[in-house]
């Protein structure tokens, strides 16, 4: 009986527990309208390096070291909030029928998008980073496989957790109107 009162303490404590605070991702909206070049593109789900796909938010010290506040989590998964994120905003630039992975049409895509990032961090020096390389390519329509690299850095007004966000927001933009413009005439 002891032992069964135990369990029951323990989970009611851990059932008491203060969740951490949630910080969401807002995508930035985009003025830029453009022509595309297909009628579809499904964009694959977004790779991230380790420290920036978990909810923790990351900071770059300047000796380099990767920290988080333990305190305040994303509020959604990063992978899929960046990844709806950019086929949303393309969407509406292009005017296509994007979708993310898996593809949510009938038939395939014209294109697949596919998003490798290999930096997505908030830096003591004030600026937000977002690097790596996309990838287009057509599968049965007549579009030139695509391979770009891109280095993005927006500056940041401080370090606080809104002006992270913000930040990011407006990388993760500057990425979709570039990707924009290689589906475009």
């Amino acid at each position: 009986m002891l032992k069964k009162l135990m369990i029951v303490a323990v989970l009611g404590v851990a059932g008491c527990a203060a969740q951490p605070d949630r910080l969401a991702f807002t995508p930035a909206p985009s003025t830029l309208q453009l022509q595309p070049l297909v009628r579809s593109a499904m964009v694959r789900t977004v790779s991230l390096p380790t420290y920036a796909a978990v909810e923790d938010i990351p900071l770059q010290d300047a000796s380099g070291l990767i920290t988080a506040d333990s305190g305040i989590l994303w509020a959604d998964d990063p992978q899929r909030a960046i990844t709806l994120a950019i086929s949303s905003t393309l969407a509406q630039i292009t005017n296509a029928d994007v979708g993310p992975e898996p593809w949510p049409f009938i038939g395939l895509p014209d294109v697949a998008i596919d998003i490798r990032v290999t930096r997505m961090i908030a830096g003591s020096d004030g600026t937000f980073q977002l690097a790596g390389q996309y990838f287009v390519g057509g599968d049965g329509v007549d579009f030139r496989d695509t391979a770009r690299s891109f280095d993005i850095r927006q500056p940041m007004t401080d370090q606080s957790l809104g002006a992270i966000s913000a930040a990011q927001s407006a990388a993760v933009l500057t990425l979709t109107e570039q990707i924009a413009r290689a589906i475009a005439r």
